[in-house]
């Protein structure tokens, strides 16, 4: 198996269409690293928000995280039926008793502004290449993205979502059976206040983390379960690019552990733009372009800090 080093994406992911965004990294049976991203099309010439509707699922294929590998985009998402494009967005990709369970936000067909049922679907694989769907996750709301799922301190399965009916908040659903898409129950709000997005738990320093983003950095919030009393701690990723004398901030990220006091934060980037409503930005690829980065999390008394502020 192939440990993952500090350096890691220190040249950032670009792909064919400029779109890389919602990074998951995962470390494949043999031991090579793939990273699962919502494909964006920042290449193309549409109106609105088109151009991140339609998206798919891209791969690319490491053996040491250095230097990477497009692979193309996962086959299998769609529903029999469904329009060719339809929306993929943002692969949350967990590895639980040697098998993936990857939950999607989906949407059907395309759409030109931020309307849509948007719902979280589940699929498994053995190797990251063939995903069997197991069905949408039901929890009781037309509008929910951006998935999350990590065990917690109580042994049970916790699934984090955004949902945009309930002012683009934080809710959780709890299982014991984390590959059965009906076994899931709403448990509540877990993170309000401001609107936000991307949920990410894990574990690190003996506490659980969530970062959740906000459009002008990462917040951090801290559990000594990861069940429930998620306390926040302020803001990472505010700034690890600058457009001339502007802030480029960090976007939903992924983290994946490097030993027991640190992990690697993996995020993206608009490298050419440093706004926050996607709607306002301008229409032309260099605006648009987005590639993927990371950086370095440790816990220093108690405190996430990153090695990119």
């Amino acid at each position: 198996m192939t440990a993952l080093h500090r350096d890691t994406l220190g040249s950032p992911y670009e792909d064919a269409l400029d779109g890389p965004t919602d990074p998951v990294l995962v470390q494949a049976p043999d031991g090579s690293w793939r990273l699962f991203y919502t494909q964006r099309r920042a290449a193309l010439d549409l109106p609105g928000v088109e151009w991140v509707h339609g998206t798919r699922i891209g791969v690319a294929e490491s053996a040491d995280g250095a230097s990477w590998r497009y692979l193309g985009t996962v086959d299998g998402l769609d529903p029999a039926g469904a329009p060719d494009p339809s929306t993929q967005w943002a692969p949350d990709i967990v590895r639980i008793d040697g098998r993936y369970l990857m939950t999607l936000s989906w949407i059907e067909g395309v759409r030109s502004d931020w309307t849509g049922r948007a719902s979280l679907v589940q699929f498994a694989s053995d190797d990251l290449v063939s995903w069997t769907r197991l069905g949408a996750v039901d929890v009781g709301s037309d509008r929910v993205i951006d998935a999350a799922i990590a065990r917690c301190g109580d042994g049970r399965w916790r699934l984090w979502y955004k949902d945009e009916e309930q002012d683009s908040t934080t809710w959780a659903a709890v299982s014991d059976d984390p590959f059965d898409p009906e076994s899931w129950r709403v448990e509540g709000l877990a993170i309000g206040g401001r609107a936000h997005e991307g949920p990410k738990v894990f574990v690190l320093g003996g506490r659980y983390w969530m970062i959740t983003d906000e459009w002008r950095g990462l917040a951090v919030h801290s559990s000594p379960d990861g069940v429930s009393g998620w306390e926040r701690q302020g803001l990472i990723l505010t700034a690890p690019e600058r457009l001339g004398e502007r802030p480029v901030v960090g976007r939903h990220a992924d983290v994946v552990g490097l030993d027991a006091e640190s992990a690697l934060i993996v995020y993206f980037t608009h490298p050419g733009w440093d706004g926050a409503e996607l709607a306002d930005a301008p229409a032309d690829r260099a605006r648009r372009r987005s590639h993927v980065r990371a950086a370095v999390v440790r816990v220093d008394a108690g405190v996430l800090r990153c090695d990119a502020d």
